[in-house]
């Protein structure tokens, strides 16, 4: 007597390191395995293979990346490499030889052919077994969702190399990116994160050409992305916005309610001379004076931005200019960086003056310190007011949310001693105290 025994599907381990659009890559990569019937499973001891999505961006980065991978080995043994530190293969195989391929960022197809080498698809495969939800595999919570609108990048900053990673700008049809929004509104999603690595930039390649979505003629530009975004019902956060002229177009979106009043600048430095030699696009001394007018407008605005101390050739002077232009610009949430060299990277070959070590460490100390008063004394002026919030998380102490001020993972939370809430409920609650970067609130 013979018993059919169902064959096992083929299994994938999958990790995903860096930024929000290497996680939109691994979801996108997910997706496709998925839909040809590939289990994703969470543990190396259930994987057929693991696919390693690596973090190039800085020297840390780069650690973080090649250590997991040995993990991984040591674990697994059958690894396949992607992301953007693929684009160094050879950095990779000196330290770990016995990776089974290696492909850079965006590299969809290669990397799924190379899971296909190691363990191909059942023959027998129905796809309508293995059904996907029409958004896609997601790897962040139910009720958020990352969409990218845009690949590379077309600036030459002198610390960066991710157009060397990523390529130049290549920009999403607007009728895609509306169609994708679309759908995860319709699974579910409370809020759409727009991301690449310069909003502002969008449709420029296509010369903001005109495509269709619900029979609608639209541009492919920022603002009339964003207006039609704004019609979807939910929250819509921009980040890695440049402050060109065009983002004035959608402050007023801001104060009207239709786009969070929310603004991710990469800012990096303030000092002429620092931006300069970081061969920074779209920032002068005119950007103090456009924050004023956003606020104008916007009076609600929030301005999140990340800085580089210690960048080959920065003086005192330098640092003491970025604090002063910190004291008048009074942005609310604000990440610093110690400069690090990065392989590949124009600033290697500027012949400016390194920053001792010891002396990038105090500039990041006194950076921190005082921009944290600045962030503390703005959180504090929200104390009495009521916000609406998104609840993230619940557990038995109360919930976790956020503001229109808070991006997930890099801004602050809103703690609320309330059970009664669930993930991805928006509510209104009433602020009734703040530290240099959480609120504490009560349900109204």
């Amino acid at each position: 007597m013979t018993t059919n025994v169902e064959k096992k599907a083929p299994s994938v381990g999958f990790i995903s390191l860096g930024c929000p659009k290497a996680t939109v890559d691994s979801e996108r990569i997910l997706t496709q395995l998925r839909m040809e019937g590939y289990e994703i499973v969470p543990t190396y001891q259930d994987a057929d293979v693991v696919v390693v999505n690596t973090c190039g961006f800085i020297d840390s980065a780069k650690a973080e990346s090649l250590d997991t991978i040995g993990e991984a080995i040591a674990e697994n043994g059958k690894v396949i490499v992607t992301g953007c530190m693929g684009v160094s293969e050879n950095a990779i195989r000196d330290v770990h030889p016995s990776v089974l391929a290696v492909t850079g960022p965006q590299q969809y197809e290669q990397v799924v052919n190379a899971v296909h080498e190691v363990i191909p698809p059942k023959a027998d495969h129905n796809p309508y077994v293995d059904l996907v939800p029409p958004q896609g595999i997601k790897l962040t919570p139910r009720h958020y969702a990352y969409l990218k609108i845009s690949e590379g990048c077309n600036h030459s900053c002198a610390f960066c190399i991710i157009p060397s990673m990523r390529g130049k700008l290549v920009s999403r049809p607007v009728g895609d990116v509306l169609s994708e929004a679309q759908r995860l509104v319709k699974a579910g999603v409370k809020e759409l994160l727009v991301i690449s690595q310069d909003t502002s930039a969008y449709g420029v390649d296509l010369k903001y050409k005109t495509d269709f979505w619900e029979g609608q003629p639209v541009k492919t530009r920022m603002k009339e992305l964003c207006e039609a975004l704004s019609s979807m019902g939910v929250w819509v956060r921009l980040h890695y916005v440049y402050p060109y002229p065009n983002v004035d177009d959608v402050i007023p979106l801001m104060a009207a309610g239709k786009l969070l009043p929310y603004l991710d600048i990469p800012f990096q430095h303030a000092s002429p001379k620092v931006l300069k030699a970081m061969k920074r696009p779209a920032f002068e001394d005119k950007t103090l004076a456009r924050i004023k007018a956003w606020r104008e407008m916007c009076p609600e605005l929030t301005i999140r931005s990340t800085f580089i101390v210690g960048f080959p050739g920065e003086t005192e002077e330098d640092f003491q200019y970025l604090l002063d232009w910190l004291t008048e610009a009074q942005l609310d949430r604000v990440g610093c960086f110690q400069y690090s060299p990065v392989d590949g990277a124009p600033a290697n070959d500027l012949g400016l003056e390194p920053v001792p070590d010891d002396v990038k460490q105090d500039r990041w100390d006194r950076f921190m310190a005082h921009q944290q008063a600045i962030s503390a004394a703005r959180l504090q002026r929200k104390i009495g007011t009521e916000i609406e919030v998104l609840i993230d998380e619940v557990d038995h102490e109360g919930a976790v949310a956020r503001s229109w001020a808070d991006a997930p993972e890099i801004d602050g939370s809103v703690f609320i001693d309330s059970t009664s809430v669930q993930p991805g409920d928006k509510v209104r609650v009433r602020v009734v105290d703040a530290d240099e970067y959480d609120l504490w609130a009560e349900l109204v």
